[in-house]
């Protein structure tokens, strides 16, 4: 089964897109959004792209669709350790001085939010990283809150399961650490060790909404490769929402493509893609 996308049909998704996610898809995309949408035509036994549209917007009272759709349109290409130059920062310059204030202050507490974390390489590297750096990490109050928008990816974040060419880059003593080789049929993957994954909250959060549900303020954040899929209004709304939820002198991590340049920002540059309130 194969079928055309017209340009009107495009227009519907590509504004329902960017309406509900932020993600701006340009007429560049229309082959992307044709070839990531057929799965769902099939699984739903429609016959177009015009049914599939108002089975989303009039039929499917749950949303549930929608979601499915998002889940089909995010990208989640990440590694762990990817983009290592963060991750020597973080354990060079942003942690020594943080723990140090922590303790000064006798605050044992310890927020970060990783902001599309795809399968979760991001805040499992994170938490390695911290508990390298960290005596006796359990002693700590440590949480790592982990979202994205695909309910899809999130799920398999959250089992902690890898194979073996995923863990290409990490350490002998790390994969020792941290990791466990897995069982019966998952013989030839390695699980991330329940202490690691108990430091981790996965949630599904939609970052172009208007309020987000915090009470506190984040140590560090890291939104690294999200911000490339959105216009430059929803990146500066955006930032200024990081800039809220971050305590003062948090970090702000954003990915290699991409940059406050030109916007709106009370964050002092570091270093490129490196940001401080």
């Amino acid at each position: 089964m194969d079928m055309e996308i017209n340009d009107k049909e495009f227009g519907l998704f590509q504004r329902l897109i960017y309406n509900k996610s932020g993600i701006n898809l340009t007429s560049s995309k229309k082959e992307l959004l044709k070839s990531r949408l057929m799965k769902r035509l099939r699984e739903k036994s429609l016959s177009s792209f015009k049914e599939y549209y108002q089975y989303i917007t009039e039929e499917d009272t749950t949303g549930e669709e929608l979601v499915s759709m998002l889940d089909c349109i995010s990208t989640n290409l990440t590694e762990f350790f990817r983009e290592s130059a963060h991750f020597n920062f973080l354990s060079e310059s942003v942690l020594p001085v943080l723990l140090e204030n922590k303790r000064k202050n006798r605050e044992k507490k310890i927020r970060i939010w990783c902001a599309g974390c795809s399968t979760g390489e991001e805040p499992y590297s994170i938490s390695m990283i911290l508990s390298d750096c960290i005596e006796q990490p359990l002693e700590w109050d440590i949480k790592i809150l982990a979202t994205d928008l695909s309910t899809r990816v999130l799920k398999k974040a959250s089992q902690g399961t890898y194979a073996k060419d995923r863990l290409r880059g990490i350490p002998n003593q790390m994969l020792n650490t941290y990791f466990e080789r897995g069982v019966h049929n998952l013989k030839d993957c390695y699980q991330i060790k329940d202490f690691l994954k108990n430091l981790i909250v996965f949630r599904r959060l939609n970052l172009t909404d208007e309020i987000f549900p915090f009470k506190g303020q984040f140590d560090f954040i890291f939104c690294r490769n999200v911000m490339i899929y959105f216009d430059k209004q929803t990146q500066t709304e955006l930032i200024s929402k990081f800039y809220k939820h971050l305590a003062l002198y948090g970090y702000l991590f954003i990915g290699h493509s991409e940059s406050l340049a030109g916007t709106e920002t009370r964050f002092r540059y570091v270093r490129p893609t490196i940001y401080q309130k």
